[in-house]
């Protein structure tokens, strides 16, 4: 996995090239990971992808506003988080994200694009059987029968 260094969620504009297709590790912790390298750790608690002409960054962009109550949200990650926190204020001062970008053109895909979004695809997946590999189980948020989303009221 080609994941990069962890920041601080309001730092993860930081990130480069977020403005790719890829996968997101997100995990909270009480100490301050930000510019450790990436590793497989239980404190990892959700895996994400996308493919979108926005890239990471419109995804994580998505999550940060489901996570803050704020237009632009429907994240349904983001809403399993917010079953557990219901401050993301709060919950943004402990969540960390690292990111593994996939450079493609989403825009105007080449056959070559097309197949590089499906390794986005299969990175997710990889990231999946990897953790439960090594912790007999998904990340707390990307099981949804033990992670119920947020209902807003």
């Amino acid at each position: 996995m080609q994941f990069s260094k962890w920041k601080l969620w309001d730092n993860r504009a930081e990130h480069l090239s977020i403005n790719y297709p890829g996968i997101y590790a997100l995990s909270i912790n009480d100490g301050n990971i930000e510019g450790q390298d990436f590793q497989l750790t239980s404190n990892i608690c959700y895996f994400g992808m996308t493919n979108s002409k926005q890239g990471l960054k419109g995804r994580l962009g998505q999550f940060n506003n489901t996570l803050r109550d704020k237009k632009g949200g429907g994240h349904g990650g983001a809403e399993r988080f917010r079953y557990d926190y219901k401050s993301g204020e709060s919950l943004a001062l402990r969540l960390f994200v690292s990111v593994w970008p996939f450079p493609c053109n989403t825009k105007e895909p080449t056959p070559d694009d097309y197949r590089q979004m499906g390794q986005v695809t299969k990175a997710e997946y990889d990231a999946f059987a990897l953790y439960l590999e090594e912790f007999g189980n998904l990340p707390k948020y990307n099981d949804h029968k033990a992670s119920p989303k947020h209902k807003k009221s």
